[in-house]
């Protein structure tokens, strides 16, 4: 497994697979690597012939206060971690290297990007569509792999692919958790022992909303005050929002039929966490 941190190192060598009749499967991640995006790599590495992971903290989808310098990186745990999992090539590049010094093109998606985390985070979602197409142009891959925790991200990429017309298949793939059901995030780090006891309130939260609309429940307000009331009773809890959205669309409904999501962040402390569900009703 080699490890590249230039745009023209890759296209090398996706180049030369290319020339081998070779499939290739992209991975963006952020670093920091843990079970959840190993079963991304997994999942990469049995649907392509060359699997390339991209770790890179995305300046552009940060604001101004968020956790820019503080993210947590280890690029020789995210290698080992790599290199097990199977994949042939990790891009990681410098900010400079994905944003020239007078680089000003985004790409801004006027859907799906508005509630949500788009709420209280109005810059993200524009950060994120601009790396990760710039990332679909650098390695040109035949499937590229997205986490469902981040359920709004991949409605958002999914949008943004059929809008532009890359030729990509975007796979979402399912979220991983703790034993205890807490969803494995990199952000995990930030809890301190308490607070991360108090974090596995958003799972057991959405899972009583779940089990509602399993036993018959068809109003979305209902579900809400379920989930909210059950996560309240965490005192280190402040809730960011609460949401039962059409997965198509994002927006909300008053009657839970066909595919919905359910959706929560909630602050633990200090540290801000996403959790979810999507039911078929």
């Amino acid at each position: 497994m080699n490890i590249v941190s230039t745009i023209n190192e890759v296209r090398k060598q996706v180049k030369e697979w290319r020339k081998q009749g070779l499939s290739v499967g992209l991975v963006p991640t952020m670093g920091y690597l843990h079970e959840g995006h190993k079963s991304l790599i997994d999942a990469a590495v049995k649907g392509n012939d060359k699997v390339v992971v991209s770790v890179f903290v995305n300046p552009t989808q940060f604001a101004p206060g968020e956790d820019l310098e503080t993210y947590p990186r280890d690029l020789d745990r995210d290698a080992a971690l790599c290199e097990q999992a199977g994949a042939a090539l990790i891009f990681h590049p410098e900010p400079s290297e994905m944003y020239h010094r007078d680089y000003s093109t985004y790409v801004d998606m006027r859907t799906l990007t508005q509630g949500l985390c788009g709420k209280t985070r109005p810059t993200h979602f524009s950060g994120v569509c601009t790396v990760v197409s710039k990332l679909f142009h650098i390695v040109q891959p035949d499937r590229a792999y997205f986490g469902q925790k981040d359920a709004q991200q991949l409605a958002v990429i999914r949008h943004m692919v059929e809008d532009l017309n890359f030729d990509i298949k975007i796979i979402g793939c399912p979220i991983i958790r703790e034993e205890d059901g807490l969803a494995k995030s990199s952000r995990n780090t930030y809890l301190n022992e308490e607070e991360r006891k108090q974090a596995v309130i958003l799972n057991r939260a959405l899972q009583k909303g779940k089990e509602q609309i399993e036993s018959g429940e068809r109003k979305s307000l209902e579900i809400k005050q379920t989930i909210t009331q059950t996560i309240e009773t965490m005192p280190l809890a402040k809730i960011d929002y609460v949401e039962v959205v059409d997965f198509q669309t994002l927006e909300s409904i008053e009657e839970i039929k066909g595919e919905i999501l359910a959706a929560v962040a909630v602050y633990i402390g200090k540290t801000r966490l996403i959790d979810n569900f999507i039911i078929r009703v």
